[in-house]
């Protein structure tokens, strides 16, 4: 009998032991994944997120958070990314946990969200578009935004009056402190307000936040910039962009005219480098960008080697075809191309100016030396001997003309006046190639 239950219990316990992870499979096939969304939103920020969204795939994720707290951004790298989270499947939310601010691009990101919470301090707005200089952008572009800003609040079924207000100071809304003239920012309270309803809810922190969604036993998995991304969201940066450019344009022109390789020519050529790799890891510059470049360079090195300019035309027409390919705004990288060709160019002249001598290169094609009589040069034999002696025009002086001396034809010029052939005439000057004479007997009524 003892033996019996002895049997039955080890039975219960081998039953319950294989039971056990059934009992919270529920709760440990939630997936929650936390993307942060910080700093700028550019074009490196979408490399980072797309590799996130697509772990949270593979991974059968139920929630991707955005863990948002940025100042902005680039209106092309955030359609780029709103894209990509209207591309995340039915079946994944996708909620804005807003830890700070997510104003201008990042207001616009966070109304592609399901769900929008916010901290107690947080804020949400100020969505106008400037351009470069800080100044409202022209209206071609700023009404393209509106219509941007509009449609995302309806992607989420959110009033788009509000957006609007956040990206035109037309809207009047005084209640929220937007008067006329004013953009929008709403805070914490005022989001969660339910005329507003662009927020469900304000929470102190992430754990908070999984709380109210009932996700206190999911598992988290938190995502991170690996090195690469985070060095492909500097280089892309459309500031550091013609800066790096400039360098690489600069330093390998700098490099040409002087002996040896040395800096100059090693910061141009990492300048290049991290360009193409911050555009290559970012996802923008793909192999055929690489191979066009190598193309180029290959045919400026071949310029050394055959004569006729073609090589090196071609080849440098490829570099610039090759940049211009690894971004997505065409023009705004021909702006940075101009803006590197011209500190290039500006460079090249400065060094010929101050530092020509020196290089060795500027050397074999142009002539650095001066000739002055300081160095011993002289540009024609000075005849100061000839001074005040008489020769024989032999052709008339309309002033200048030929006359002899002593057997030898000389070039001469005449005061201005007219002198007939035949006429004795006394050198009175000599002044370089210039030998001045007066006829002979105008000298002696002159010495009378």
């Amino acid at each position: 009998m003892t033996k019996m239950i002895r049997s039955v219990f080890l039975l219960i316990l081998f039953i319950g032991t294989i039971a056990l992870p059934f009992i919270h499979s529920d709760a440990a096939e939630k997936k929650v994944y936390q993307v942060p969304l910080h700093q700028e939103v550019e074009k490196g920020l979408h490399a980072f997120l797309q590799r996130s969204f697509k772990e949270a795939a593979d991974a059968g994720a139920d929630t991707i958070v955005l863990d948002i707290d940025t100042p902005g951004g680039f209106v092309d790298a955030a359609d780029q990314i709103a894209k990509l989270m209207k591309s995340v499947d039915d079946d994944t939310e996708i909620i804005a946990f807003i830890n700070n601010r997510a104003l201008s691009a990042g207001a616009f990101l966070a109304l592609y969200a399901d769900q929008i919470y916010m901290t107690p301090n947080g804020s949400i707005g100020a969505a106008q578009v400037i351009d470069g200089s800080g100044n409202a952008a022209e209206t071609k572009t700023n009404s393209y935004w509106l219509a941007e800003m509009r449609n995302a609040a309806l992607h989420s079924g959110r009033n788009p009056k509000y957006a609007l207000a956040m990206a035109d100071p037309d809207v009047d809304l005084p209640k929220y402190h937007a008067k006329k003239g004013e953009l929008l920012t709403l805070t914490a309270s005022e989001a969660a307000e339910k005329e507003v309803g662009y927020s469900e809810g304000t929470v102190a922190t992430f754990d908070e936040l999984l709380a109210k969604l009932g996700f206190e036993d999911a598992t988290v998995i938190s995502t991170a910039e690996t090195f690469s991304e985070k060095a492909a969201r500097f280089i892309t940066n459309p500031v550091v962009v013609p800066i790096l450019l400039s360098i690489a344009s600069l330093g390998l022109i700098v490099e040409l005219y002087s002996p040896g390789f040395g800096v100059p020519g090693s910061m141009g050529l990492i300048a290049l480098f991290s360009f193409f790799y911050g555009h290559t890891v970012a996802g923008l510059a793909g192999y055929e960008t690489l191979i066009l470049f190598l193309l180029g360079v290959g045919l400026i090195i071949a310029e050394f080697f055959i004569a006729g300019g073609i090589a090196g035309v071609f080849g440098v027409l490829a570099i610039i075809g090759s940049i211009l390919l690894a971004g997505t705004n065409l023009a705004f990288m021909a702006i940075s191309v101009l803006i590197a060709m011209a500190v290039a160019s500006i460079g090249a002249v400065v060094i010929m100016k101050f530092f020509g001598k020196k290089l060795h290169l500027l050397n074999k094609i142009i002539l650095m030396d001066t000739m002055d009589t300081e160095s011993g040069y002289v540009s024609n034999e000075n005849r100061t001997d000839l001074l005040n002696k008489v020769a024989v025009t032999l052709t008339p002086l309309y002033p200048s003309g030929v006359a002899e001396l002593d057997g030898e034809r000389i070039d001469v010029v005449s005061e201005g006046r007219y002198i007939d052939r035949d006429k004795e005439v006394v050198i009175v000057a000599v002044e370089g190639f210039r030998i001045v004479v007066r006829e002979k007997k105008k000298e002696e009524e002159q010495g009378l």
